[in-house]
């Protein structure tokens, strides 16, 4: 399909309705003009009819006045023939020969009777009229016939009819023209702001300062806002980029290290305890290489919100399984409380296990060597889905809260590469959730919040949030 300029859009849209508008008033004119033509000849022959009547009363039938011949002669533009006969059939005045009636016409009719018929060949419009009176002795009613060429009245309302189209064409034509140059004035700030975006190179990402028409204000703080957020999300790529080339430097070092030690181990026996050491640092940078993946997912903005329905006790069921077969070998006690009612929420499973899975490890690898028991309970509290994960670790300082969900940060050292909670609550976030820490006199809890789906919401609720 050919793509169509925003110009002609616009006034394609005001000139279609207009050109309606003008169609239907000019056939409501066209029938007001006929009916109001109609009145006017009807009311003219009515006129001649009535002085012919008086003339003939007067003169016996001999002559008409001067004023009546005058009527007859250029009434409503046109001339009118007549034709007067006595009760008995008598021919008293006028042309023989009047048009045919036509056979329904009634023979005895006290008021005026107008009817079309044809005359010589000629369309024309006919005036029966019935007045009792006495001419030459003769008392009775005198039938008085006036006629005149339908083409005079057909003129009439064609001279009407054709000047209202023409004017209402040009207001159209008009209309057309200060359409189309106001809507070229109207777009110009448009064309104006088009220009200034192009002009931008890809690192200006500075928002757009630049007066707009109201209608456009929406689209330019929409567009900033977009802006916005991508400089945002390329200052944290950056960052992310240089924390991680950071965090990756020494262990990637220290495998090199140990590669180069077994390489140049003195014995096959020093050889075989250095390559143990490597399997461990590579395993190390591993881990923190996936967990490095997993928080640039969780940075993402596009999780689904809509997509797959999950409930929330299989869903924990399943990462407890899965948690208490990788730390096998610990002494850690996992307990899960689940309601008997289904917490069903929407989103995305295989974050939501890596966000579960992150803060459990968190807990093993952060409680200390006196931490033996997490406790994970999933309730419900109105319109969302809360998770509590508490364990009885050495806990976290209420002043090193926010330093323990920012990426790479630890509240006291030691192993891991301080990705867990920040995972955990950047999965939270996309999901229009939270990941909030509670402050308790042993160990660490941590508190989840998800928003549950609409279909499993109570119904004074969902009726609310309609």
């Amino acid at each position: 399909m050919r793509p169509h300029s925003l110009r002609s859009r616009l006034i394609l849209i005001i000139l279609t309705p207009l050109l309606l508008i003008a169609l239907i008033t000019g056939i409501w004119q066209y029938r007001t003009t006929t009916l109001r033509a109609e009145g006017i000849f009807d009311r003219g022959l009515l006129s001649a009819a009535l002085a012919i009547s008086r003339d003939i009363a007067v003169s016996d039938g001999d002559a008409l006045s001067p004023p009546t011949r005058a009527i007859l002669s250029d009434t409503s533009g046109g001339e009118i023939f007549y034709h007067v006969y006595a009760p008995d059939g008598v021919f008293v005045t006028g042309y023989a020969t009047p048009p045919v009636q036509p056979p329904s016409a009634p023979q005895n009719r006290a008021e005026p009777y107008y009817y079309d018929a044809r005359y010589r060949g000629e369309e024309v419009r006919v005036l029966r009229f019935q007045d009792g009176t006495t001419i030459s002795g003769v008392s009775g009613v005198f039938n008085i016939t006036v006629w005149q060429n339908a083409d005079v009245r057909n003129n009439f309302v064609h001279e009407v009819v054709t000047r209202s189209f023409a004017v209402i064409g040009l207001l159209v034509a008009s209309v057309a023209l200060v359409v189309w140059f106001g809507v070229a004035l109207g777009l110009r700030p448009l064309l104006d702001l088009e220009m200034a975006i192009a002009r931008r190179t890809p690192t200006d990402l500075e928002p757009i300062r630049r007066p707009v028409p109201i209608e456009a204000r929406k689209l330019v703080e929409t567009l900033n806002t977009l802006l916005d957020r991508v400089s945002r999300r390329i200052s944290s790529k950056d960052e992310f980029i240089s924390n991680a080339a950071h965090q990756l430097r020494n262990p990637v070092a220290g495998v090199l290290a140990l590669a180069e030690a077994v390489q140049n181990a003195p014995s096959r026996e020093s050889a075989i305890a250095r390559s143990a050491e490597l399997v461990d640092a590579a395993r190390e940078a591993s881990s923190l290489t996936n967990q490095l993946l997993s928080f640039e997912r969780a940075s993402g903005t596009d999780v689904d919100r809509s997509g797959t329905r999950i409930d929330l006790r299989d869903l924990l069921s399943q990462i407890t399984e899965r948690f208490k077969a990788q730390i096998a070998p610990r002494q850690v006690e996992l307990t899960l409380a689940l309601p008997d009612r289904a917490v069903v929420i929407k989103g995305d499973e295989f974050m939501l296990q890596e966000a579960f899975l992150n803060l459990l490890m968190n807990a093993v690898v952060h409680g200390g060597p006196g931490m033996s028991a997490i406790a994970v309970n999933l309730a419900r509290e109105g319109e969302m889905a809360v998770i509590e994960v508490k364990d009885n670790g050495v806990g976290i300082p209420r002043e090193k809260f926010v330093e323990a969900v920012s990426r790479f940060g630890q509240a006291n050292g030691g192993p891991g590469s301080g990705l867990g909670l920040p995972i955990a609550a950047r999965v939270m976030e996309n999901h229009g959730g939270s990941l909030r820490l509670l402050d308790i006199s042993e160990g660490t809890a941590v508190l989840l919040a998800l928003p549950l789906d609409e279909g499993d919401l109570p119904h004074d609720s969902r009726r609310r949030s309609d």
